[in-house]
């Protein structure tokens, strides 16, 4: 295999990883360059279909402070959020977005020049920042693309999977294995840094918001290094996804639609939140997704519908210009007809443990984003935090790799020779003919049975289930091809998840257990790792 050194290494090329790798370059010696690994192409990541917007507390906002939007970061977190890293999180709001703006992102203003503020289900005031109306995420997303590659010296390989981690026996990172699927080549890469910002894990449900990269790879990579992960119960279902389309992957409908005044209704327009939550459409994502669900079940249909007939044509397409567009592809006009809607796997809550410095378990090995858990969102994300936490760990972590040694001597000891020869002279099982149905029949699985209400008989079926599922594929190190590596890595992903939900008796935030429907009084969060039993 080929060989190669870097100071770093980012995996993955969203929001949090195309902004760490900027800063990196920008502000950290980094002796032998710096290396960016996406699996897709570098704009395509799940940031990309981020809609609604970023929250930020600015000073010119009166109405706002930092301490109501940890008050509402924690209320909707459900009694997991960790406080100190909301402060943390909140009061770096302001700088990281003034540094975003300085790179080349233009969010939306006003006719007088000021930055436009929005409001979304949770929050108390106007404290959500868009641009390109509904297009946010692609928005930041392509302005830090246009930055990167405007830079030298630093190296992008796309359409390669990182599949290995190189930890030593001292539970140091030394750098990772990674395989181009187009030319079929595996390097093996050394690197002091390893920084996974590889996104969520949409992919495992049948119905989610997210695109097909969407497969916890990081997450699994991690786990599989023997790094804890933590809270993997907490799978947030989006309540308003576009509800026609076949392909499974449903676009969003903005939580800010409802924050203009839509309301979600049944066929014949009649209203339905005021018999699950006095907030009514701006209750907490989980409120409302469980509201959406119980009312399909009830009435038995696939979706309700959204109503923001109110909003005039023009107004709606300059303010949610993709969503516009999208409804039109379906002969839908939202300023006359009801938008149909129902939920979507949307976001993931849990992930690889960390710090707001994007430190984890492992010595070497860092993680930000949507792949990390630093316990901002506990068991349901406020909207909007997302891309905030994305843009300040990013920042941290480069303040914290500011002082490490990144041109650290490799050092190969057994454990890791074992790894690479693993790679070297292992035969990949070829699962090419069956792996679509793989993948349909996991989807199923965790929809049915590890999706917006669970149960114990529910739960335990899927485990045995999955146990099937991965005994049939059979692949456990070396795989023969891209959809092999992510088949992997969702199973991985599908028995923590489902292991998380039976240890949780309770229900909390995004996690309902029917069979336990009250929440404990003292909440605690689960982590895991390959060497260690749950806690808590």
């Amino acid at each position: 295999m080929k060989h190669t050194k870097y100071s770093a290494v980012v995996v993955g090329s969203g929001i949090a990883g195309l902004y760490a790798a900027i800063k990196l370059h920008k502000e950290v010696n980094l002796p032998n360059g710096l290396l960016i690994v996406t699996k897709s192409q570098l704009i395509e990541s799940n940031s990309k279909y981020a809609q609604g917007g970023m929250v930020c507390v600015m000073p010119e906002n009166k109405l706002d402070s930092c301490e109501l939007h940890i008050e509402d970061t924690i209320k909707a977190g459900a009694g997991l959020t960790d406080a100190k890293v909301a402060e943390f999180i909140s009061k770096k709001s302001a700088k990281v977005v003034k540094e975003l703006q300085s790179l080349g992102v233009e969010f939306d203003k006003d006719e007088n020049n000021e930055l436009r503020f929005t409001k979304e289900a949770a929050h108390s005031v106007n404290r959500i920042l868009h641009a390109g109306g509904d297009a946010t995420g692609y928005c930041i997303e392509n302005a830090l693309v246009e930055y990167l590659m405007s830079q030298k010296n630093v190296r992008i390989y796309e359409e390669t999977l990182a599949v290995e981690l190189l930890k030593d026996s001292k539970n140091i990172n030394r750098g990772l294995i990674t395989y181009n699927y187009r030319e079929n080549e595996y390097e093996v890469i050394e690197a002091p840094a390893v920084i996974l910002a590889t996104g969520g894990i949409g992919q495992l449900y049948k119905h989610t918001t997210n695109p097909d990269i969407t497969t916890g790879d990081g997450i699994a990579l991690a786990y599989r290094a023997g790094a804890v992960v933590k809270d993997m119960e907490f799978v947030q279902f989006h309540p308003t996804a576009f509800a026609l389309g076949d392909n499974g992957v449903m676009f969003l409908i903005s939580e800010a639609v409802r924050g203009e005044g839509a309301k979600l209704v049944d066929k014949q327009g009649n209203t339905f939140m005021e018999k699950y939550d006095k907030r009514l459409e701006l209750a907490p994502r989980d409120v409302v997704t469980r509201a959406i669900f119980h009312e399909m079940n009830e009435k038995n249909t696939k979706n309700v519908y959204l109503n923001a007939t109110h909003i005039n044509e023009l107004k709606f397409e300059k303010r949610f210009p993709t969503i516009y567009g999208n409804c039109r592809k379906y002969n839908i006009n939202p300023s006359e007809n009801y938008i149909p809607v129902s939920p979507s796997a949307h976001y993931f809550m849990g992930g690889i443990k960390t710090k707001v410095d994007g430190t984890t378990s492992i010595k070497g090995l860092y993680a930000i984003g949507e792949a990390a858990c630093t316990g901002l969102h506990g068991a349901n994300r406020l909207a909007s935090n997302s891309i905030l936490e994305c843009a300040v760990t990013a920042y941290e972590l480069v303040n914290h790799l500011k002082n490490e040694n990144l041109n650290d001597n490799y050092f190969q000891d057994e454990q890791i020779t074992k790894i690479i020869n693993s790679y070297e002279n292992e035969l990949f099982i070829n699962n090419q003919d069956d792996i679509s149905s793989m993948f349909q029949h996991l989807k199923e699985i965790m929809w049915n049975k590890v999706g917006i209400i669970r149960n114990e008989k529910n739960l335990l079926e899927a485990k045995k289930e999955i146990e099937e599922l991965k005994d049939q594929f059979g692949c456990t190190y070396k795989c023969a091809d891209r959809s092999n590596y992510e088949m992997r890595n969702m199973l991985t992903i599908a028995e923590l998840i489902i292991e998380f939900a039976l240890k949780r008796k309770e229900s909390r935030g995004a996690h309902y257990r029917e069979d336990f429907p009250q929440k404990d009084l003292i909440p605690e969060s689960h982590q895991l790792s390959r060497n260690t039993i749950m806690k808590g």
